[in-house]
């Protein structure tokens, strides 16, 4: 009778548990070359305040050009709403909680308006990322030779207004034409903004909204990460208790043989 190795069960184990360990590291978007570098966005996946907030700001800014049809208002429940507090604060124009968030713009409309229908936002973060969100949002500037009278940092001649600069107020973006050393061209350099009117509120609290924002952004964009990476923790200390067993019976077959 042939007798089997007990050993290559473990190390595929092994494997097994690293690879799931790898799975778990997020590659973070980064600003392509040459583009305004991106900053950090603040991580608030598990603070439910966070989220509420980002869902209210979501729905009263956004959802008036962007839908999200892949998500529904009774999804919600998930960060801590309940129905009652979602038909009160959350919606407006007669929709049921069990209704998808679907743009209150017809299609018609935002094409006549924006030359195209705005993008459904519900796995923005997941394409773009939450960094490229983050920065985004907080980078408007007010400029006269676009059709909207705004352009963005990251996203040069961008079609969309700047739908919360109530809040953030105009900015002027400042620039410098810089000669390359080598007489190549020159290059645009950005070196900050200048505050024309002043917000509703300030920019430091703008950041904390925008990052509440990002953060519902990126749940909506998988409402399931939080269940899945607390199950993937317990798989993986299943796995690693699991190892252990298999080593010390590996070990205590071949002890016997020999």
């Amino acid at each position: 009778m042939k007798i089997f190795n007990l050993l290559q069960p473990t190390r595929l184990l092994a494997a097994l548990t690293l690879a799931l360990s790898l799975s778990f590291i997020t590659v973070q978007s980064f600003a392509s070359e040459g583009g305004h570098p991106l900053d950090k966005a603040p991580n608030r996946l598990n603070n439910m305040s966070a989220l509420q907030n980002g869902a209210k700001l979501f729905v009263n800014y956004c959802m008036n050009c962007h839908g999200a049809v892949s998500m529904r208002y009774n999804r919600l429940r998930d960060i801590g709403l309940t129905d009652e507090q979602i038909k009160q604060n959350l919606l407006f124009t007669g929709e049921k909680v069990g209704d998808l968030m679907k743009v209150a713009m017809s299609e018609k409309e935002s094409k006549e308006w924006f030359g195209k229908a705005p993008p459904d936002l519900s796995v923005v973060s997941r394409s773009r990322g939450p960094d490229w969100i983050y920065t985004y949002l907080r980078t408007f500037y007010v400029d006269e030779n676009r059709p909207t009278g705004w352009n963005n940092l990251v996203y040069k001649n961008v079609g969309m207004p700047h739908v919360l600069w109530e809040l953030q107020g105009q900015r002027e973006a400042k620039f410098e034409d810089i000669k390359d050393a080598n007489h190549a061209g020159t290059e645009h350099r950005f070196l900050g903004f200048e505050q024309l009117t002043p917000g509703l509120i300030k920019q430091q609290e703008f950041d904390d909204q925008m990052g509440d924002l990002v953060a519902f952004m990126s749940w909506m964009g998988e409402p399931v990460q939080l269940e899945r990476k607390r199950l993937g923790v317990i798989v993986l200390i299943f796995l690693a208790v699991f190892t252990i067993f298999a080593w010390r019976l590996n070990k205590a077959y071949w002890k016997s043989i020999h």
